[in-house]
């Protein structure tokens, strides 16, 4: 192979290996295990649910599960634990994409659904990287040519913030400039420590639909991803040593998510009202406007 050849894998995602992720019992997590175990790594789901995995998975004698609450710091403590005993303290991957999504709104005095959705979209990836990064460090440092990855699951909702949950999209956009943080901090302290925000577009997942187990899925809509398009994606933007893997769907191409972001960040840089995309006065502007853009 020339030393301009794209690689089969991630450096990160080699033989013997291992990986934690976190909500990979189901989505696009699930999709992500079967993939490491194909690249021949050892993988630990730790998950909420962890009898959503089917029979078939669990069995892999490279797979390890572990049930907990990510929003719970002490469920981090025992889940490192845990990692020093079946993994020796050995740690290459570290997926944080355990997410939820419930209603939230300001017309709704009951707080309750915002301080869940940040227990665990946003402090699920703070306790994470506090808990676990060090194992991750620690590894690459073991031998000369070792390679760990971060991954952090986003969403285009924390980049463009369309109306409608103001807590999930507050959580993801606070995710995302954490992992921007920490990508910028491990480039220059543990460069073999690659860093990479996951922004999914429209997938099937149980988020989104598709149900698990015993449960009959609904048919995928046309525009939808599956989730393992997702992570050929994500493996394509690791291979090209990106930070961003931000994915287009069947709907919304790659260009018309850049337009999108650009017209967004314009509400600050013009001095428009904020979400113009979204209000009825600004509509058509909008949509003229995200065409003209030079991109």
């Amino acid at each position: 192979m020339s030393s301009t050849s794209t690689p089969s894998a991630p450096a990160a995602f080699q033989k013997g290996n291992t990986a934690l992720i976190t909500g990979g019992a189901s989505g696009i997590g699930l999709a992500l295990a079967k993939r490491l175990l194909s690249h021949g790594l050892r993988v630990l789901i730790a998950d909420k649910d962890i009898s959503s995995l089917s029979s078939s998975l669990s069995s892999s004698p490279d797979l390890l599960t572990f049930e907990m609450d990510v929003s719970n710091l002490e469920s981090w403590t025992r889940l490192k634990s845990h990692i020093d005993d079946v993994f020796n303290g050995q740690l290459n991957v570290l997926a944080l994409n355990a997410g939820r999504y419930i209603p939230t709104s300001f017309s709704n005095a009951d707080p309750t659904n915002f301080y869940e959705t940040m227990q665990t979209n946003l402090f699920g990836v703070i306790n994470g990287v506090t808990t676990l990064l060090p194992l991750v460090q620690a590894t690459t440092k073991e031998k000369e040519d070792a390679r760990g990855a971060v991954i952090i699951t986003g969403s285009k909702q924390g980049i463009t913030n369309p109306p409608a949950n103001p807590a999930y999209n507050a959580s993801k956009a606070a995710v995302k400039s954490l992992a921007e943080h920490l990508s910028f901090d491990l480039a220059k302290d543990h460069p073999d420590v690659s860093v990479h925000l996951l922004v999914p577009g429209w997938t099937f997942t149980g988020m989104t639909g598709a149900t698990s187990g015993a449960q009959k899925e609904k048919e995928k809509p046309k525009g939808a991803w599956w989730p393992e398009q997702v992570v050929d994606y994500l493996e394509e933007k690791m291979k090209e040593g990106k930070f961003y893997a931000i994915c287009p769907d069947n709907d919304v191409t790659e260009d018309m998510d850049k337009r999108r972001m650009v017209w967004a960040m314009g509400d600050v840089v013009e001095n428009r009202p904020p979400l113009t995309r979204w209000r009825p006065e600004w509509k058509e502007k909008a949509e003229e406007g995200i065409k003209k853009l030079d991109i």
